[in-house]
């Protein structure tokens, strides 16, 4: 298994980057892979670009975008995306479960992901969102 939050084995280069079609801010690239896995009915998707982004922006109702104008919206997804929401049971990690709530409840969750990380135990591509490792979502800690 491929440790995704490592950069030794693969691509050092930074994703591509692209505009959303409506907020109009840059966003990496995120495979077909990853959409297929998050959208309702992926059978019924009319994949037509010929790269894929990952919007972010809690305001925004785009989840992903093509590099062909074509857009999936938030509503068209069966995953919620926890970057984009605020609530105590979005999710910070998509492999493992953890919500901010239990983040805030027992900050050592953090630690847990970073250590099934390590052993590459994690599923990023697929199981989050973005098709990248969630240490970064996680909370910065407080001093």
């Amino acid at each position: 298994m491929i440790n995704c939050c490592s950069s030794p084995g693969s691509d050092t280069k930074h994703p591509k980057k692209h505009r959303c079609p409506v907020n109009g801010m840059e966003y990496s690239k995120v495979s077909a892979l990853t959409v297929t896995h998050h959208i309702k009915e992926p059978w019924a998707w009319p994949s037509s670009a010929e790269h894929y982004y990952f919007c972010d922006a809690p305001d925004c109702d785009v989840a992903y975008f093509g590099d062909d104008g074509s857009i999936v919206p938030k509503s068209r997804l069966r995953t919620r995306i926890g970057t984009k929401e605020r609530a105590g049971d979005a999710l910070l990690c998509h492999c493992f479960g953890v919500s901010r709530d239990d983040f805030e409840s027992n900050p050592a969750t953090r630690d847990f992901v970073v250590a099934q990380t390590k052993a590459g135990l994690c599923s990023c591509e697929t199981s989050n969102p973005s098709g990248r490792c969630c240490l970064k979502d996680f909370p910065k800690a407080k001093e």
